[in-house]
């Protein structure tokens, strides 16, 4: 899957207190080329890529090394290594998590944070985006259950991740990215596994895994629309919603429901809030209606 093509985000007219920032990104899996241009586009901020860093030492998804703390934490670490390693007072980092998703529990799922931190304003604003993932394992008996695994997750698009036995094994070959090291990884752990087994799951390292970098792109403009947001008070970045207020009247009967029906908007630093109807909503779905659907 491609990631290059027109933005359609819609960004506002730059009005930003970082316009002709450099923000330093602590990353080594390509998401600078991403998440640049998004918040160029919005704030006119230079994401400036920082190395000298092994960011797997902070945790792996082929849970080699484990992630120390939660996803915000392990972020706003990376965000302040950054800072540290480049002079830069502002910040940023990725960091992304899977699971099954949040609605039947069935379908695996990616949730993005984006973390920008100012260290002059005290300030840490973050980006959020989620959806399905592409990551899927198979424990494979054979070379012909390994092809149609890779059929399925899109290989070479998605790359995969090999190792003998099960999905602890330390004996990994991460990136492969064609049907030659394909089969050659395939071959090698099965020559070293107990049962003639071998664990294949899809790489979960952004630039090897396509349906990621959308939500990671997805977030980037989450994280641009709040830094773009200004309060109208004190002018700090960020000024976005803090609380829904329910209220939605149903479609059938007219009656208050639980969706929503305004927002409360406030602000990081000053504590300002304002309440703002939600713009042209639908009439609720009856579905929603705690009078017509007890």
């Amino acid at each position: 899957m491609s990631m290059d093509g027109p933005m359609t985000h819609n960004a506002p007219p730059l009005r930003s207190l970082y316009r002709g920032q450099r923000a330093a990104f602590l990353t080594q899996h390509g998401k600078e080329s991403i998440v640049g241009p998004v918040l160029q586009s919005f704030v006119g901020c230079q994401v400036e890529r920082v190395a000298g860093y092994d960011t797997d030492r902070l945790g792996t998804f082929t849970r080699d090394i484990p992630r120390a703390g939660t996803q915000i934490e392990a972020a706003r670490r990376k965000a302040r290594i950054g800072m540290e390693l480049s002079g830069l007072p502002v910040g940023l980092a990725s960091e992304g998590s899977f699971t099954l998703d949040p609605f039947a529990g069935m379908f695996p799922w990616n949730v993005e944070l984006l973390v920008f931190l100012d260290s002059l304003l005290d300030l840490e604003v973050v980006g959020v985006a989620q959806g399905r993932a592409n990551s899927a394992q198979i424990l494979a008996a054979s070379w012909e259950d390994a092809e149609r695994f890779a059929h399925a997750v899109r290989f070479p698009d998605h790359y995969l991740v090999v190792r003998p036995d099960h999905d602890g094994d330390l004996r990994i070959r991460k990136g492969v990215a064609d049907w030659r090291g394909f089969k050659a990884a395939y071959d090698e752990a099965a020559a070293q596994s107990s049962g003639g087994r071998v664990f294949v799951e899809v790489d979960l390292r952004a630039y090897a895994n396509p349906t990621r970098l959308v939500n990671i792109r997805l977030a980037a403009v989450d994280l641009g629309r709040r830094l773009a947001s200004l309060c109208p008070v004190c002018r700090t970045p960020g000024f976005w919603v803090v609380e829904s207020i329910a209220g939605l009247p149903c479609q059938a009967c007219g009656a208050p429901t639980r969706e929503a029906r305004a927002e409360v908007h406030g602000c990081l630093k000053c504590g300002h809030r304002l309440t703002r109807d939600c713009k042209d909503p639908a009439p609720a779905d009856p579905a929603r209606c705690d009078y017509c659907n007890p």
